[in-house]
C-alpha cells in the first residue's frame, strides 16, 4: 500500500496545505529541459530539430505551439513551425507532412491536433514516420508500445510515468486506475503502467464502470483522464494514494481538471495540480521524444 512515507521528496518540493506531496509538473519539466540542454551542449550540440504544423488559427492550439518551441529553444533544440490557413485543404497539409517526412534534417514531428472540421486527421498521421511521430500517435508507434517494441510514446502518458518517477511514487506491485479509454492518453499510459520494470496491476475505468468509487477506493494510484470537471472527490481516494489529473474542463470557474483539488489534497499521498501538473510535463516529454527520436534515426549519440 502506498502512504506518504513511501514517496521520496527532494529538498525544495512542496506539500498541500493537507500534507500531499505536489507534483510539480512545471518545476520537473524545467528540470528535464536543463539536462536535455546539457545532454545536446555535452557532445557539441549537434542539430535536433522539431518540426510542427499548425493549420488554422486556433488561439489555444496557437499557444500550445509557441509554448513547445519556446522550451524546445531552452533545450538547444532547432524548432520550425509551419502555419497553414484553415481552408489549406487536405492535399497542401499532406503535402507539407509528406516533406518534413522526407527532409533528414527534421528529427520529429507534431501535427497539432484538432485538425479544423473536414479534415482527415488519421490520414495526415498516417505520413509520419514512426521514428519521427514524437506525439506517438501513429498505428505504427502505438504498435510498438503494444509488442513493447523501442519507439516514442505519447507525451502525456509519458509525462505521468516522469511524474511518478520524480516524486518516488512505488508502481511495482501497486494498484493503478485509470479512468479514461482514450487512444492519446488512457490506453497507451496504462500499457506503460503495466509494462515489465513499472509493474503496475491496472485497470481502465470509464464511463460505464460500476462502483466507480469503489474501483478508486483499492487503488495506490488514481489517473483522471476523461475530461469530466471534479469526477474525483475525496471518497474515491485511499488515505495516501497517489493522484494525477489529466483531464481538462472549460467552466465558468476557468479551466478545472478531474480531480476535486482542494478535497482530495487532504487524503492523497500526492498529488499533482491543475494547471501545472500534467500539462509541462507533455511539453517536456515531447522534447525528450524528440532527441529520442534523432538517436533512433542514427544522428545523436545513443
Amino acid at each position: 500500500m502506498t502512504s506518504m512515507n513511501d514517496l521520496l521528496i527532494s529538498g525544495g518540493d512542496e506539500r498541500t496545505p493537507g500534507g500531499a506531496i505536489l507534483m510539480d509538473g512545471n518545476r520537473l519539466r524545467d528540470e528535464i529541459v536543463a539536462k536535455l540542454a546539457q545532454t545536446i551542449a555535452a557532445v557539441g550540440s549537434p542539430p535536433v530539430c522539431l518540426a510542427t504544423v499548425l493549420v488554422g488559427d486556433d488561439a489555444p492550439s496557437q499557444r500550445y505551439v509557441r509554448n513547445k518551441h519556446v522550451q524546445a529553444g531552452k533545450a538547444g533544440m532547432q524548432s520550425r513551425n509551419e502555419i497553414l490557413p484553415a481552408d489549406a485543404g487536405q492535399a497542401q497539409v499532406e503535402d507539407v507532412v509528406g516533406r518534413l517526412a522526407n527532409d533528414p534534417s527534421v528529427h520529429g514531428i507534431l501535427v497539432q491536433s484538432p485538425l479544423p472540421n473536414g479534415y482527415d486527421e488519421e490520414k495526415v498521421l498516417s505520413l509520419i514516420p514512426a521514428d519521427k511521430d514524437v506525439d506517438g500517435l501513429t498505428s505504427q508507434s502505438m504498435g510498438r508500445l503494444v509488442r513493447g517494441l523501442p519507439g516514442l510514446v505519447g507525451c502525456t502518458p509519458l509525462g505521468v510515468i516522469r511524474l511518478l518517477e520524480r516524486y518516488g511514487v512505488a508502481t511495482s506491485g501497486q494498484r493503478a486506475v485509470v479512468i479514461g479509454r482514450s487512444t492519446l492518453v488512457g490506453l497507451p499510459l496504462s500499457l506503460l503502467l503495466a509494462r515489465k520494470g513499472i509493474d503496475a496491476t491496472v485497470t481502465i475505468a470509464h464511463s460505464r464502470t460500476a462502483d466507480l468509487v469503489d474501483v478508486c477506493r483499492n487503488a495506490d494510484i488514481v489517473i483522471g483522464a476523461v475530461g469530466q470537471a471534479h469526477l474525483i472527490t475525496a471518497a474515491h481516494i485511499k488515505p495516501g494514494a497517489a493522484v494525477i489529473d489529466v483531464g481538462i474542463s472549460r467552466t465558468e470557474a476557468g479551466i478545472v481538471g478531474d480531480v476535486d483539488f482542494d478535497a482530495v489534497q487532504a487524503v492523497a499521498g500526492a498529488i499533482t495540480p491543475m494547471p501545472g501538473g500534467t500539462g509541462p510535463m507533455t511539453i517536456a516529454c515531447l522534447l525528450e521524444n524528440t532527441l529520442s527520436a534523432a538517436r533512433l534515426q542514427g544522428s545523436f549519440p545513443v
